[in-house]
């Protein structure tokens, strides 16, 4: 498995996944500790999904072109 693998089936949902964690310990009132660093784990979240969303897909990195164009282009004669 690629990095590029692993970045699109851990990574980046990952760090979503962490941003919406933020907002939940953000929100919620039973625990301050969760409360204070909740900004942080959004932040944390927010740049490690920005750092992984600029790594191209596997398929795209490549060629420059997707397999959809590949498979568009399938019966044409060049």
């Amino acid at each position: 498995m690629s990095f590029r693998a692993i970045n699109e089936k851990y990574l980046e949902p990952g760090s979503q996944i962490l941003m919406v964690l933020g907002i939940v310990a953000l929100c919620q009132p039973w625990n301050m500790l969760l409360h204070t660093y909740g900004v942080t784990i959004i932040l944390i979240g927010l740049i490690g999904f920005n750092v992984t969303s600029k790594i191209p897909r596997e398929e795209q990195a490549g060629t420059g072109h997707g397999a959809d164009q590949q498979a568009h282009n399938a019966g044409v004669r060049h």
